[in-house]
């Protein structure tokens, strides 16, 4: 009979929470597969939890993967967490997790620690839709694109970030949003734990390049440019009936009209006959 592939959340800061059904779980799997011996070892020692430990980090998960699904195969049940949080979540794992269920393997998901979760809960932001988008690019560019590509996400965005990054993501941000209201929570269940609310042009005065710790960023969702120009349908129609006065053909009046609102002609043209004019 197979084993059992049991994604085990791990704390995030404060021992005190680790599950009493993650204490049982690890003491009772055959293998626990973890990012990092040393780390995970502290913690089965807290826990007074014996237990064979393999590696399975970012650099070798494709390898590990199909050696542990044998593992899991013969009969053992395998644990796998991360240094922190839940597994697979912005750590290692997805790899593993497919693997196991192509294989026919049973996988066990413990709910526990995730950091977008707690700082989400705490920012007093919208929680019926979210979108987790996880560490941000570290490279401007790249950054700056993936913010565009989120813009219009009908939901609260959550990100994860780094202490020497947070002051340029945030200026990021609101060159991409606009100031909308946002939080940052950072050291979550560790001793300097705190959450900052406020409009994002706030928060860019609390950090710098030499702020410490690590960060969750939550920004509330936006208006999209389509609903802002189903609100200010009249205005097109205006500006277009404008443009067209001042000699302007009708396809040019609404080329430039829509240009100028930041949606497609074809938007605009759509909004326009909305109410089939």
């Amino acid at each position: 009979m197979a084993g059992t592939l049991y994604i085990v959340p791990t704390p995030i800061g404060n021992l005190g929470d680790l599950s009493p059904r993650a204490v049982e779980t690890l003491r009772s799997v055959g293998l626990i597969a973890c990012e990092d011996t040393r780390h995970t070892q502290k913690l089965l020692n807290h826990f007074g939890i014996k237990a064979e430990l393999i590696s399975y980090h970012e650099h070798n998960e494709q390898q590990r993967s199909a050696e542990l699904v044998r593992k899991l195969e013969s009969g053992i049940s395998v644990a796998l967490v991360s240094d922190a949080g839940t597994p697979a979540i912005s750590d290692p794992g997805v790899p593993l997790v497919r693997a196991a269920h192509d294989a026919g393997i049973q996988v066990i998901s413990l709910p526990g620690p995730a950091a977008f979760v707690a700082a989400e809960a705490a920012s007093g932001l919208g929680t019926d839709a979210i979108f987790f988008g996880g560490f941000l690019p570290s490279r401007p560019g790249q950054r700056r694109k993936r913010l565009r590509e989120c813009a219009e996400i009908p939901a609260t965005l959550v990100f994860y970030e780094s202490p020497h990054r947070i002051a340029a993501s945030l200026a990021d941000c609101l060159a991409v949003f606009g100031d909308r209201q946002a939080s940052i929570s950072r050291e979550l269940s560790k001793l300097h734990e705190e959450t900052l609310t406020g409009k994002i042009s706030d928060l860019i005065k609390k950090f710098d390049a030499k702020a410490k710790g690590e960060f969750v960023l939550v920004i509330d969702r936006g208006k999209s440019k389509t609903a802002m120009a189903e609100k200010d349908t009249p205005d097109l129609k205006e500006r277009v009936n404008a443009l067209e006065a001042e000699g302007l053909s009708p396809r040019e009046a609404l080329k430039k009209a829509a240009k100028e609102a930041g949606i497609s002609r074809s938007e605009a043209y759509r909004l326009m006959h909305i109410d089939g004019e």
